[in-house]
């Protein structure tokens, strides 16, 4: 069984900056090889869950939303089958649970019903 942990999170203020770490244990090569393209999501109280970036495998290819371009990047972590996700200029309208996601199959995904794995979710308040 795939389990994703994400930290990081936590209560800034507006400008700042916070950077969200994923990481996957379990299944099979999970720490042998990047297994999953991976995925950050947001979802803020009584809000549709949004897409925020995407990773492939390699971590040659990216996707970022307009909402966050430009503030926000997305990297592939050291350890295999972990990702990172450095926000900064952050706004209060950036406040969300952000969750990390990873996905079986080849290519990058702006949709949740793509991915296969979700963590828990972290907690990003952004003060103004």
């Amino acid at each position: 069984q795939v389990q994703l942990v994400e930290s990081g999170g936590g209560l800034v203020q507006a400008g700042g900056s916070l950077r969200l770490s994923c990481a996957a244990s379990g299944g099979t090569f999970t720490s042998t090889y990047n297994t999953y393209a991976m995925g950050w999501f947001r979802q803020a109280p009584g809000k549709e869950r949004e897409f925020v970036a995407a990773i492939s495998r390699s971590g040659r290819a990216t996707d970022i939303s307009e909402s966050v371009k430009g503030r926000f990047t997305i990297a592939r972590g050291n350890a295999k089958n972990s990702v990172y996700l450095q926000m900064n200029s952050l706004k209060p309208e950036d406040s969300a649970v952000y969750s990390c996601a990873a996905k079986k199959s080849l290519g990058i995904a702006a949709t949740p019903g793509e991915y296969d794995y979700w963590g828990q979710g972290t907690q990003v308040t952004v003060s103004s």
